[in-house]
């Protein structure tokens, strides 16, 4: 069944088969950088705040450093500067912040395009099998017959049929993908304001 279809999809069927390799190779990418990103912020932190107290501020940023992901980059930027002033201190996590979530965000883009011009591409190729068939109908005139036509009518059908499996996973997995790097901004947000307490907290203590 398989070999049939690649050999009567037609040429937008390869770009179509080209761009689903391209949305694979970008959703397996991103999907494994959020999961070495997303850490554990609570236990993360926790490591953290025990070292800090005890003034041991090397330790602390060992641990930032040993820790992959936006959340112990922050925590290591509030660290670094811990002698500026609370608001300075926050207004550093932001711009920091405004770094990371392009990195985060970056080639979803892509695979949001993707998911949604592949049901374009599959209706062109539908367009093109079409005007295959009326040429093949006015090269042959009244002779024509079902399998001069045949060929235009395979190749519009799966080209459309594969558009459609393309985009309807493509946006899922944009939407996931998506989805995770929301939870990963929360966790930055949450470890901004937790290490910005705990940077004076312990500055402030006597």
């Amino acid at each position: 069944m398989l070999p049939m279809l690649l050999a009567k999809g037609g040429l937008m069927m390869w770009l179509l088969l080209l761009s689903s390799a391209v949305g694979i190779t970008i959703f397996i990418e991103r999907f494994l950088h959020y999961h070495r990103a997303q850490i554990n912020s609570s236990e993360f932190l926790n490591g953290v705040r025990n070292v800090f107290k005890r003034g041991n501020v090397v330790e602390a940023l060992s641990i930032c450093e040993a820790t992959p992901g936006p959340v112990a980059r922050l925590v290591k930027t509030a660290i670094i500067n811990r002698e500026l002033s609370r608001e300075e201190i926050r207004e550093t996590l932001e711009e920091s912040g405004l770094v990371e979530v392009p990195r985060l965000e970056e080639k979803l883009n892509v695979l949001a395009t993707l998911a949604q011009i592949a049901p374009l591409m599959g209706f062109l190729g539908t367009v093109l099998g079409f005007i295959k068939i009326f040429y093949r109908l006015e090269q042959a005139g009244l002779y024509a017959h079902m399998g001069q036509l045949s060929e235009g009518i395979w190749e519009g059908l799966i080209s459309t049929a594969l558009g459609l499996a393309i985009a309807i996973p493509g946006y899922a997995g944009y939407n996931y993908l998506v989805s995770r790097v929301n939870e990963i901004v929360l966790d930055m947000e949450k470890a901004s304001n937790e290490v910005l307490n705990l940077v004076h907290e312990k500055r402030d203590r006597p």
